[in-house]
């Protein structure tokens, strides 16, 4: 018989429904309940290597590990009429996988497959591209991790450490700038061939971003055998690399960190071995540095904080604080400064110099600042009923929430949701923040003052000495630094900074209010000089809503009863 025609036996002549099998897909066969064959399309012959397959069984064509699973699929659709199975194939090229489709009808069972070499092949090549670089063709941070994670599975049960090294290229910068990033990318895949030639099989490199590479060495983890490995790697980086015919020298430095001593944790393996990559960059390059406690520094302790500063977001535990702001004559409250503050479950108060800076490294500052300014706002009507006269709130506004797009959408949002007039709104932003970009500062600055909000100089004279900003920015509050107000009335110098801000004030129209008054001498010597308002600890300290609130009542009763006639006792 010739091979790619229908095959008929004795007892089954072709008909027009084989015919439309032909074109059904990959390979057809219609088989007994038996799954003997008694069709096979053209296809399905030039699979077999143009064999005759009338009367043979569907296992004959496939490879021994999956009759099981071929068995299986033929139980089903005798049970269920639809079945479905991957199995492999014989073939003259080896093992092709097929995706079966059985269906059984009358006693008949009509068998569709397709090839799935191509898909397999397609799979295969995206789930290398999700945990390989695309440019060395190393493993990536996501595959990296994994490795860590199973070599710490492994540590544990045999009770041998291993260690992380981080590999930083020294002078990547230089050829990216200065060649291009075409020789750029050359280095860094000669780089990664390199390191790859100086490791065992067992060990992992992994290109993680950028110039820096990162080898798990498992059972690596004393002394000698770090310095072992880390000089093969600092060696291999230190031979010139020619690109395009120039030689350019890169060299690298290295930072290492060891399970279990440094840390039992991927997170914090990397993140202390990227510590000691640093340590080995500043003092002098070239070099290997294992991680030591003495090389950590305050951001490197707070790893640990910032995680917990997402769970903290979730458990609502961060919590508004507020500082009265008082005239310094009569001492009546005229506002408050808003003070957002972090009450840890197990550190009690975390103080906001600690996680400030973070939430405005991680973006946490952009989440947690708009929810601080509507609370605020909300917070304020609170205030007046207990008052029973009107005040403003002041609500602190860091770089990253003022350079954010969406900045204005959640000042409007704070405002209608509240329903305050703007002008009952004071946001406090520093110098530094509206110089990063005087024309974006100018620009949003002046649509903050046509919502009526009032703009208020935090920290005044501690940042830019260009005063230009306050003739071009809708300025309306300036805030004296305790830095100036701590030292008086004693200091000279202190006392005439003072002076020259509350008369540059005055002729600018603008109101100001020193911080940080804490005795009654810097009270008596700010109102002496024209200041109005002050905030500190003499006036009151930072306190709970309802800590205000109350103040406020108590303050509103005195005032009541003084103005009340007095009756005649005995």
């Amino acid at each position: 018989m010739l091979s790619g025609t229908p095959i008929a036996t004795p007892t089954d002549t072709p008909s027009a429904f084989d015919g439309m099998l032909e074109e059904a897909g990959d390979i057809v066969f219609r088989a007994d309940a038996r799954g003997q064959i008694r069709f096979a399309s053209r296809r399905a012959t030039t699979l077999a290597g143009g064999a005759e397959l009338a009367g043979r069984p569907l296992r004959a064509l496939v490879c021994e590990p999956d009759h099981a699973i071929l068995k299986t699929a033929l139980a089903e659709a005798a049970a269920v009429h639809v079945a479905r199975a991957e199995v492999r194939f014989r073939h003259g090229d080896g093992e092709t996988p097929y995706d079966l489709r059985i269906s059984s009808h009358a006693g008949e069972l009509l068998v569709v497959g397709r090839d799935l070499t191509a898909q397999h092949a397609t799979e295969a090549r995206l789930r290398h591209m999700a945990t390989h670089d695309a440019l060395t063709g190393l493993p990536n941070r996501a595959l990296l991790s994994d490795r860590i994670r199973m070599t710490i599975a492994q540590a544990r049960r045999t009770g041998q450490g291993f260690a992380v090294a981080t590999v930083g290229l020294d002078s990547f910068k230089k050829v990216n700038d200065g060649l291009g990033h075409p020789a750029g990318d050359a280095v860094l895949r000669m780089a990664a061939t390199r390191l790859r030639k100086m490791l065992r099989d067992s060990d992992t490199l992994a290109r993680v971003g950028g110039d820096e590479f990162v080898a798990l060495l498992p059972g690596t983890f004393n002394e000698a055998q770090i310095r072992l490995v880390t000089g093969r790697l600092l060696a291999a980086l230190q031979s010139p690399f020619d690109i395009d015919g120039q030689t350019v020298y890169v060299g690298a430095s290295v930072g290492v960190s060891v399970y279990p001593q440094h840390a039992e944790d991927e997170i914090r393996l990397l993140a202390l071995a990227d510590t000691a990559l640093s340590r080995a960059k500043e003092t002098g390059k070239a070099r290997c540095v294992v991680y030591n406690a003495r090389h950590s520094s305050p951001t490197d302790h707070d790893i640990s904080l910032e995680a917990a500063m997402f769970q903290a977001v979730r458990e609502g535990e961060f919590v508004l604080y507020y500082q009265p702001i008082v005239d310094a004559g009569t001492r009546e409250i005229e506002g408050f400064e808003t003070l957002m503050r972090w009450k840890h479950p197990t550190l009690g108060m975390v103080p906001p110099a600690r996680f400030i800076p973070l939430a405005e490294t991680n973006g946490l500052i952009n989440l947690l600042g708009a929810w601080a300014l509507k609370a605020a706002c909300v917070q304020l009507r609170q205030f007046e009923e207990a008052a029973k006269r009107p005040l403003y709130i002041s609500v602190n506004i860091s770089p990253r929430q003022f350079r954010n797009d969406k900045f204005l959408d959640v000042l409007d949002d704070a405002i209608a949701y509240s329903g305050l007039a703007g002008e009952q709104l004071v946001l406090e932003i520093t110098e530094g923040t509206l110089m990063i970009d005087p024309v974006h500062a100018e620009a949003i600055l002046g649509k903050m003052a046509e919502r009526r909000a009032r703009i208020a100089i935090d920290d005044f004279g501690t940042g830019y000495s260009s005063l230009a900003y306050l003739k071009n920015f809708p300025i309306s509050v300036l805030k004296i630094d305790r830095a100036f107000i701590r030292d008086l009335p004693g200091s000279q110098k202190d006392g005439a900074i003072c002076n020259a801000v509350l008369d540059l004030a005055k002729h600018l129209s603008l109101s100001v209010v020193a911080e940080g008054v804490e005795t009654e001498e810097q009270l008596q010597y700010m109102r002496e000089r024209g200041c109005r308002y002050v905030q500190g600890y003499l006036t009151g300290k930072p306190m709970a809503a309802n800590v205000a609130v109350a103040a406020l009542r108590e303050h509103h009763y005195a005032d009541v009863m003084r103005d009340q006639p007095q009756r005649a006792t005995g």
